[in-house]
């Protein structure tokens, strides 16, 4: 099986640029990287020291139901190419761990598929998931913080 990373969709990283309220109906905020811990989660690389980025709450959902987590994320303030939908492993996961976890079409997690996973066996543990037919799409999350990072789907 084949799987892709995917990074949020450059419509909406523009128009949190663009100052349009966050998935909080708030105004994303403004930083500068210190160069350690600010991942874009559009081109799913690490922001670099001195550079400025936003902070937004983001829902990786469609709809609102109990499982719909909103969280912050963090994004380049200056455009960035969005990341390649690609089975690589994004260089923004540098951390020892993340949490892997599967959710149903209906976007609620499907028990039993989330785990601490070492940053080396996500691909694995996503493949091991998207093998079970309940499990629509799989989310990367802080192991220490469960905020989204990417998410993983099946190709073809």
């Amino acid at each position: 099986m084949q799987i892709s990373f995917n990074a949020i969709l450059t419509n909406i990283a523009q128009s949190l640029r663009n100052g349009e309220p966050d998935s909080y109906g708030l105004v994303p905020e403004m930083d500068v990287s210190d160069g350690d811990g600010n991942p874009c989660r559009h081109c799913l690389k690490m922001i670099p020291k001195g550079k400025p980025y936003l902070i937004a709450a983001y829902r990786p959902f469609d709809a609102l139901n109990p499982y719909t987590e909103t969280g912050p994320i963090f994004l380049c303030k200056e455009p960035c190419l969005r990341a390649a939908e690609e089975d690589a492993l994004p260089e923004m996961l540098d951390s020892p761990a993340y949490i892997v976890r599967g959710y149903g079409l209906n976007e609620r997690i499907i028990y039993g598929t989330g785990s601490v996973t070492p940053t080396e066996d996500i691909q694995a543990k996503a493949v091991s998931l998207l093998e079970d037919d309940r499990v629509a799409f799989v989310h990367v999350r802080s192991a220490s913080n469960n905020c989204f990072h990417v998410r993983i789907d099946r190709v073809g």
